[in-house]
């Protein structure tokens, strides 16, 4: 359950791996605990509530997954919810989990659910920046949230090359239905764009400093990861209009190939005719059909019916039928 659990001071590491229920025994004035726990048990998460004295609700929300991108302050603390994403290009799809950030004035508290978004390059780069540690669990908060929105981008990017073989697909002339591929693209875009979505206005809140938590040094940094999340989202929302043009053309080019179809169905289909009614006619039991006991009637039909449907072939043939 725990990953790591350790004290900072003054933008340093000043312990070891400690366990639950000594950490914040080991914090000074302005120290503060960081402690990662991955995909903790009700019963394991309990300890973790007595120790740092954390809300009812926040502890729920910490160990119930499934929850949507979220910022709630609890008193003296604080609550963040976000979703992590990462592309499986083998099955084209976009895997999520969540990361649960539990903030007071000296703990941090991060608990995550999924296989997404790895944090353990997150604490080594922010142990060698003192300077940002010194701001204490913001400046924390904020490294996690940068690296969330960071990993969006390459989610990001194999959407959108999907998206282009799509449209690929759509427009070649090879007879291709790729509605279902579509229709699974447009939702794999839609639960992406409520994940970064939900982020834009806990983000926007950080940037403007309405949480009394957060150290004030940090509002330039959450702006920056604001930004980049806006622009995400633009890109998810022109990615999602495009998705809906791709099926509203491709619905469109199956009506024009079936018209094509039946155009040609029906080209043929004439061109077959005429042999068929003139060997009916002279295959009836009938004595007195002109040229029927004559040694030219036999050539005669055969030529007539060349050159008709030789006739209508041509011209369907100018006309784009055939």
């Amino acid at each position: 359950m725990i990953v790591d659990c350790a004290v900072y001071e003054k933008g340093k590491r000043v312990t070891e791996t400690l366990s639950i229920d000594r950490a914040l025994d080991q914090v000074g004035e302005d120290g503060f605990v960081w402690l990662g726990l991955y995909e903790p048990t009700r019963d394991e998460f309990e300890a973790v509530k007595m120790e740092f004295g954390l809300h009812e609700l926040a502890a729920e929300d910490a160990v119930n997954s499934h929850q949507r991108p979220k910022l709630e302050v609890y008193h003296d603390s604080l609550l963040a919810v976000l979703k992590t994403a990462r592309y499986l290009d083998d099955t084209e799809e976009v895997e999520f989990g969540e990361i649960i950030i539990l903030t007071g004035r000296q703990y941090i508290v991060i608990v995550r659910h999924g296989k997404p978004s790895e944090l353990a390059t997150v604490r080594r780069d922010l142990e060698t920046r003192p300077d940002l540690l010194e701001m204490g669990p913001a400046a924390v908060l904020h490294a996690v949230m940068d690296r969330v929105v960071d990993d969006y981008t390459p989610v990001l990017a194999g959407l959108e090359n999907d998206i282009g073989e799509v449209e690929q697909d759509v427009f070649t002339s090879r007879s291709t239905n790729p509605t279902e591929r579509i229709y699974f693209l447009k939702r794999e875009v839609l639960e992406f764009r409520t994940a970064v979505g939900s982020l834009i206005d806990p983000l926007l809140r950080l940037a403007k400093g309405e949480v009394a938590l957060v150290n004030p040094g940090c509002k330039e940094y959450f702006r920056d990861v604001y930004d980049h999340i806006v622009r995400l989202a633009s890109s998810v929302d022109q990615d999602r209009d495009l998705l809906t043009s791709i099926l509203d053309a491709n619905l469109t080019q199956i009506g024009v190939r079936q018209n094509e179809d039946m155009r040609k169905i029906s080209a043929w289909v004439a061109v077959g005719v005429v042999p068929t009614v003139l060997a009916g006619i002279f295959g009836m039991n009938f004595d007195f059909i002109p040229g029927a006991h004559q040694w030219w009637g036999f050539p005669l039909v055969v030529v007539l019916m060349m050159l008709v449907s030789t006739f209508l072939y041509r011209s369907f043939r100018r006309s784009g039928w055939l």
